[in-house]
């Protein structure tokens, strides 16, 4: 990890969970990394957190909804105004409704494809375009993508939530295509975990609190740190070595 010191990691949905967790320890790791939300506070006390715990790097707090595509433009201009430009973007935002195909929200399903879908593919673009204009050719792009990218699970719960990480796969590998032919050595990956251990089955599950507590109950699930491992991992892989893929699945986790 020690060319990427000092230099610039855009992490999205930085306020909690695994975002908050991957840029702590790329602060840890000497990064100047920009954590973005639509709230500020809890970034701001990992930001105090980090500092005075030493690290070698900085968190910054960015709010940003990026629901909103002006909002997400907007935090890539200021970036570029503070801090010349990203290195790396990790997509990590992401949420799911329970809402089945058969009698789901549109409402619902359009905020799955804004976030989970479109404010990635917007952030990619800015961050390439960020790179592109420094002539940096050794950045990267991270999706937090979801082992839902791969298999489709049967419950209506997850089903459209499982749509847009299945877009995700695909809107990995044709980056990864279209950097080739752009003939840049700037890498994208995909990491998909499976079951994690964080807010999000609650948040999922908010009016079952119950049913959010029994994902939890029947193996021991992943944590945020080891994605955040996998995160460091990819980054530390040699110029040459593109870790296209990478699908964590707790031990005991059958699908």
């Amino acid at each position: 990890m020690d060319r990427w010191k000092g230099r610039v990691a855009l992490v999205t949905g930085a306020s909690v969970g695994i975002g908050a967790t991957i840029a702590k320890e790329l602060v840890r790791y000497g990064m100047t990394v920009v954590g973005c939300a639509r709230s500020l506070d809890k970034i701001q006390a990992l930001a105090a957190e980090c500092k005075s715990a030493g690290h070698s790097g900085v968190l910054i707090p960015m709010k940003c909804d990026l629901t909103n595509a002006e909002d997400i433009q907007s935090m890539f201009a200021a970036i570029k105004a503070q801090h010349k430009g990203v290195d790396v973007c990790i997509n990590n935002a992401g949420l799911a409704h329970p809402e089945s195909l058969l009698s789901g929200k549109s409402s619902a399903w359009k905020n799955m494809l804004d976030v989970n879908v479109m404010a990635l593919s917007i952030c990619t673009r800015e961050a390439y375009q960020s790179m592109k204009e420094r002539n940096i050719d050794d950045g990267h792009i991270i999706n937090l993508n979801s082992i839902c990218g791969h298999i489709v699970i049967n419950s209506g719960d997850i089903h459209f939530y499982t749509a847009t990480k299945y877009a995700v796969s695909a809107l990995t590998e044709g980056l990864r295509q279209e950097l080739r032919e752009a003939k840049t050595h700037i890498r994208a990956t995909s990491i998909s975990p499976g079951l994690v251990e964080t807010e999000f089955a609650y948040r999922l599950h908010s009016e079952i609190p119950d049913k959010a507590t029994a994902t939890y109950s029947h193996l021991k699930p992943l944590e945020a740190i080891d994605i955040a491992n996998a995160v460091v991992y990819v980054l530390s892989a040699p110029p040459h070595v593109q870790i296209a893929e990478m699908l964590l699945r707790p031990v005991e986790q059958q699908a």
